[in-house]
């Protein structure tokens, strides 16, 4: 008999539950989250399996990875689709969950996730690192910035190199502020130092990678654009259209039609985060910074053409488009393995 499996995955246990062809619940329990033991369990009390079943999440893709090795035909679902079957059950709990991703595995009526390989979440894991401590790094300014204000000093627009020396310069008016401003300031110049060490690893990441070495043909994409694209992409294969990457991205518009209501909202902002506001960096680079090598017939034809949409709907909605279609044609240039031709004649 055809058996179905749901995996309900928290940090310490996992809460499986195993249905039939029909829906009838034939075992439930929990097992440590191990991947032998889970292994173990569903041999024993899942012979006939057919499909088990398991949402995303960080818990999960350890899991993932060391069933499908064993041989289970582990299938990873959204979570946030899956979300909407779960609420089903009145009250929520983790064997209900397990029994309601079971009756999923069962039907079919799921989205596959695409569950990225190791390499790609070590580049990630660098560049959110990175992210995380700029983050870190503009919370303590804007928290030395708020202090200093408190007493009608104001640090002002300054660069990132002599914002200490112009903090220091208005402490010497509020001499009682200097053992908050000293630790504050003290930390700053530590995560200034892991920001500038992550930033130079990315950079021999990315040079050490013929794949963002292409990348980096295109104006505007930098290592940390290049990376974060390859690493959302893991390879160019699993997208048979490079038109369907910018949805992939979240850039494009969502859209709602119901009856005779129908619009057309802003962005998705779906999938990868880091990539879509890198991309953004990029498109807001080649529109700002690069320049014509000649007389504007030599810029490349994605900034004119760029230029003339920002004329029509404004800059931030032509740096979102230009996004898009970059990230378009990055897919397209990892497909074909060939560098970014700068002039139509070329192409």
């Amino acid at each position: 008999m055809e058996q179905y499996a749901g995996l309900d995955v928290s940090l310490k246990a996992v809460s499986i539950c195993v249905s039939d062809g029909t829906g009838l619940v034939v075992w439930r329990g929990d097992v440590v989250n191990d991947p032998a033991a889970v292994v173990a369990t569903l041999g024993r009390h899942a012979p006939d399996l057919v499909r088990a079943v398991l949402e995303t999440g960080s818990c999960g893709i350890h899991l993932y990875r060391e069933l499908e090795a064993a041989g289970v035909p582990i299938v990873c679902i959204c979570a946030r689709q899956a979300k909407g079957v779960l609420k089903c059950k009145v009250n929520k709990s983790d064997a209900n969950d397990a029994e309601g991703l079971a009756q999923l595995a069962r039907t079919g009526w799921y989205r596959q996730v695409y569950v990225k390989s190791i390499d790609a979440h070590v580049i990630r894991a660098h560049l959110m690192a990175r992210r995380q401590i700029a983050k870190a790094r503009r919370n303590f300014e804007n928290q030395m910035r708020a202090m200093l204000r408190i007493f009608g000093l104001k640090v002002g627009t300054v660069s990132r190199g002599r914002f200490e020396e112009r903090v220091r310069r208005l402490l010497s008016k509020v001499p009682a502020l200097r053992v908050p401003l000293d630790q504050l300031l003290m930390s700053r110049r530590s995560l200034m130092q892991a920001e500038d060490a992550l930033k130079d690893e990315a950079k021999h990441l990315a040079a050490a990678d013929e794949r963002c070495r292409i990348l980096q043909t295109m104006p505007g994409v930098g290592p940390l654009s290049a990376l974060a694209f390859v690493s959302a992409m893991d390879g160019p294969a699993r997208f048979a259209k490079s038109s369907s990457v910018g949805a992939y991205l979240g850039l494009t518009p969502r859209g709602y039609q119901s009856g005779e209501v129908a619009w057309t909202g802003r962005i998705s902002k779906t999938g990868d985060g880091l990539a879509r506001a890198l991309l953004y960096e990029a498109a807001n680079s080649l529109m700002a910074r690069v320049k014509a090598k000649a007389p504007m017939t030599a810029w490349p034809p994605l900034k004119l053409w760029a230029l003339n949409l920002a004329e029509r709907v404004g800059g931030k909605k032509a740096r979102v488009a230009l996004a898009r279609k970059m990230a378009v044609i990055l897919h397209r240039m990892l497909a074909d393995g060939t560098a970014y031709r700068w002039a139509p004649k070329a192409a």
